[in-house]
């Protein structure tokens, strides 16, 4: 007897391949019958039908023959259902399923029959006991001097986080108790659980809910951590600050972040750098800039002044007839370069200062000179 596949899905036979598509999910979360209210013989129906109307080729057999033209094909199993990877596996009526296209069809139940894409496993039987979880980063702003920054420093800084337990050296067990090969996996860290699907019935591996993945277990937990392998402390962390480095960059320090679960390694430190400003100096690149005074008889006469520098004070030459904004550059004298050699220069603008409150006397001095 043909069947009615459009009906059956609640679709007109004009739709469009995306208009069934859109139904058929639809329908399959309504009748699942793993769901509530769910209707196992008519969410079978409903995937007969997609099948047959989701695929181009088969829906044009089907409109010119009906549903007689199946009838043929080998099995009546769900050869053409879209977003599985199904084949009949040899000698017998098993599929090979790919478990991870099942969340995107029926919303999740992926979790339901035990695959994750956090443990890696797949229902073609992945392998490996589950891991532990690896420590988390942390992240922390830390604040140098202008100084600092050019010559780099050493810091001790001190962080509450988790660390290695020291009584059970992280394995979650009391020191002297029996350590075993968990029973229920055989200290495999896996399950295999029989789970009842669509399909039939299905091998499913899970973490182990005794030894959560370990394979092991322990006739004592640890008194200090108990079990937990990692406990909460105030550590205390020397830290090298490299020459050169700028505000807002970041030092990574690896495996000095939070620690991992029963031996697994621990997170990574970012300590995120922030220089204070400095009165005298600011920085531009590699170059640090600042400013000096000199009087208008300094720039008329010129002079040697002395220059405050990260190094210290150094002699500057000025030229006679110096004018104010005038830059000179003290080569060398700037910062280290951070991923290179050498150090970049030191620039000076000179601003000259007019003088003020000058007596009818000088007045007319600066007149006589033209100035």
């Amino acid at each position: 007897m043909n069947k009615d596949y459009y009906n059956i899905l609640g679709v007109g036979k004009n739709a469009s391949q995306e208009e069934i598509k859109k139904t058929f999910r639809k329908k399959a979360h309504q009748c699942h019958p793993d769901k509530q209210g769910g209707d196992e013989q008519k969410f079978k129906e409903i995937n007969e039908a997609y099948q047959v109307l989701g695929d181009a080729k088969k829906r044009a057999q089907y409109d010119q023959f009906g549903s007689a033209f199946e009838h043929g094909q080998a099995g009546g199993g769900f050869s053409g259902f879209e977003g599985f990877s199904a084949q009949s596996a040899q000698g017998g009526s098993g599929w090979d399923i790919n478990m991870e296209d099942l969340g995107d069809i029926f919303g999740g139940l992926g979790d339901i029959f035990g695959f994750s894409s956090q443990g890696g496993q797949s229902a073609r039987g992945g392998q490996g006991r589950g891991r532990a979880r690896r420590g988390g980063d942390i992240q922390v702003l830390l604040a140098i001097e202008f100084k600092e920054a050019i010559f780099g420093a050493e810091k001790e800084i001190n962080l509450k986080k988790n660390v290695v337990c020291d009584r059970c050296g992280g394995n979650g067990a009391e020191p002297d108790s029996k350590i075993e090969t968990c029973k229920t996996c055989n200290g495999s860290g896996r399950i295999i659980k029989t789970q009842r699907t669509i399909f039939g019935n299905m091998l499913a591996q899970t973490t182990c809910p005794d030894c959560g993945g370990e394979g092991k277990s322990y006739s004592q937990k640890c008194s200090k951590c108990h079990g937990n392998g990692v406990i909460q402390e105030i550590s205390g962390i020397k830290v090298k600050i490299p020459a050169g480095i700028d505000d807002g960059e970041t030092i990574r320090l690896s495996g000095h972040g939070e620690a991992g679960e029963r031996g697994a390694p621990a997170g990574d430190l970012y300590l995120k750098i922030r220089v204070n400003p400095d009165i005298k100096f600011k920085r531009d690149g590699y170059n640090i800039l600042s400013k000096a005074e000199i009087s208008f008889a300094q720039a008329a006469l010129g002079d040697k002044i002395e220059i405050p520098t990260v190094d210290g004070n150094v002699k500057l030459k000025i030229p006679e007839g110096a004018q104010s904004g005038k830059v000179f550059r003290l080569s060398g004298r700037g910062i280290p370069r951070l991923r290179g050699s050498g150090r970049g220069d030191h620039l000076v603008e000179i601003i000259v200062k007019t003088p003020t409150g000058l007596s009818r006397k000088q007045k007319e001095m600066l007149k006589e000179l033209g100035i």
